[in-house]
């Protein structure tokens, strides 16, 4: 992972990035808690970066989540990743700073859509981390 570090501790100074991230869960049943990791979002307050990859393609998600309507919820992931972007047809919450909308998509909800806790991670390349953890996560099933 992006967060290991070699001779020394990292710092911003010296190129490591400090970021937060937390999986986008599927929870079909939200009565059972089980659930399936969908995406990653991932935020660095520093460098303003706010960004989520998920399975988008409905086709996809019925594959990995078959009992929901996967062309509902690839819009729900869709928009998700436009408040992420900052896309204004998104609505208001897409308009707040990077970490409000941050924060609003992490919080913890009863839906079918919703966010792990938040965790930590130190990186050099945010683009990198993102591609790591949805790998990992998403696509590993870590």
């Amino acid at each position: 992972m992006t967060d290991a570090t070699v001779g020394g501790s990292p710092s911003e100074s010296n190129g490591w990035i400090a970021y937060d991230f937390a999986i986008v869960r599927v929870v079909p049943h939200v009565h059972l808690g089980t659930f399936v990791a969908a995406g990653v979002v991932v935020h660095a307050r520093r460098a303003e970066f706010l960004r989520m990859r998920a399975i988008a393609d409905p086709a996809e998600l019925q594959a990995h989540v078959p009992d929901v309507e996967a062309e509902l919820l690839s819009r729900y992931l869709r928009a998700w990743e436009a408040v992420c972007a900052g896309d204004a047809a998104a609505g208001a919450v897409a308009l707040a700073p990077p970490s409000e909308r941050f924060h609003w998509l992490t919080a913890p909800r009863s839906d079918v859509l919703q966010c792990s806790p938040v965790h930590e991670g130190l990186c050099v390349d945010l683009d990198v981390a993102l591609d790591e953890l949805y790998a990992a996560y998403v696509v590993l099933g870590v």
